[in-house]
């Protein structure tokens, strides 16, 4: 009788787990598939770095800090553990830092994030360091690293290191906040990460009719010799928010954009899927994290953006995507 027991009890462990309890996540061994959303909180914008063995993801400031924090062994089963940046800088404004990404730059990692200046009024761009992925990550700099005052302000940064170990930072101005077009900039970074060098590239900018009037969460993906810019695109807060892409042969450019776009859409129940990253699981497999809202609870007051997965693969200048996933699926890896 003890052994159905304990099997029951581990099983609203791991769901605890997996809503953002205080659980930790259960054994990955078994978890042969899973079904969407893989955090189902209000988790926004999410970056999932892989570190070792273990994954760490980041979102937009919420009832789990400046930058809440959650950890994972297989990409599936999550836990919550806390603020990774619970002290911001003496320039930021608290209660908007957004769309936080993370990257291994010179023995440390470096974190960049999105919040307002309280100097200008726009939100900038700023970096943090810390021994460690899960933090704390402290404030680098008197100040922002980009802030572009006259284009509406900078947001969402996005580290990238291409395969010659040159480090660059996306970003897109926030142009949207003032009637102005968006584009998506790329410049190269300092070997540390904490400064830009060189001059910033325009790769992209919003003018199909699927994008409206704002192209944002720019993430860069090489495979086969080709750059794969992903962004999102539409209002956020609407089912209209989807994902799509555009290619390069080289890192500045020119970007094509694909003629398959918008590649992730509102599906069923699934609405305004987007803010996405790309991840590697324990196979090599390539995964495409984003969040949605719920078809009916869209908008802060009456929704949340919870964490969702889903296969991507890139190959020939194409990228491939099955989702947004309404059933059991073929579940990642675990990191090894």
């Amino acid at each position: 009788m003890l052994k159905p027991l304990f099997l029951a009890l581990g099983l609203l462990v791991g769901s605890w787990a997996q809503a953002g309890g205080a659980a930790s996540p259960p054994p990955t061994a078994t978890a042969t598939t899973f079904s969407n959303p893989v955090l189902d909180a209000n988790f926004p914008d999410p970056f999932v770095l892989r570190a070792g063995t273990q994954y760490h993801a980041y979102a937009t400031n919420g009832s789990g800090g400046n930058v809440p924090h959650a950890v994972s062994r297989d990409l599936v089963h999550w836990e919550r553990v806390g603020d990774a940046m619970p002290v911001l800088p003496a320039w930021v404004q608290p209660g908007l830092t957004w769309a936080p990404e993370v990257v291994q730059l010179a023995g440390r990692y470096v974190l960049y994030f999105t919040a307002r200046d309280l100097k200008s009024g726009r939100q900038c761009i700023g970096v943090a360091t810390a021994a460690q992925p899960a933090g704390p990550f402290k404030g680098q700099g008197s100040g922002p690293l980009v802030c572009q005052v006259e284009e509406g302000g900078s947001i969402d940064a996005s580290p990238f290191v291409d395969t010659d170990g040159r480090a660059y930072l996306l970003w897109k101005n926030d142009g949207n906040c003032c009637n102005l077009s968006t584009r998506i900039y790329l410049q190269p970074l300092a070997k540390d990460g904490l400064s830009l060098t060189g001059k910033a590239t325009d790769l992209i900018q919003n003018f199909q009719l699927w994008e409206g009037a704002v192209i944002e969460a720019p993430t860069l993906y090489k495979a086969g010799g080709t750059y794969y810019l992903l962004y999102s695109a539409g209002p956020f807060d609407s089912d209209l928010y989807a994902v799509g892409y555009a290619t390069a042969s080289k890192v500045t450019g020119p970007y094509s954009k694909s003629a398959d776009n918008p590649v992730l859409t509102s599906r069923g129940a699934v609405a305004g899927p987007g803010h996405q990253s790309v991840v590697t699981d324990g196979a090599g497999q390539t995964w495409l994290v984003y969040h949605a809202w719920t078809a009916g609870q869209i908008g802060d007051q009456v929704g949340y953006r919870s964490m969702r997965l889903d296969r991507v693969t890139f190959s020939g200048g194409r990228l491939k995507l099955s989702g947004p996933t309404l059933t059991p699926q073929p579940a990642p890896r675990p990191a090894r």
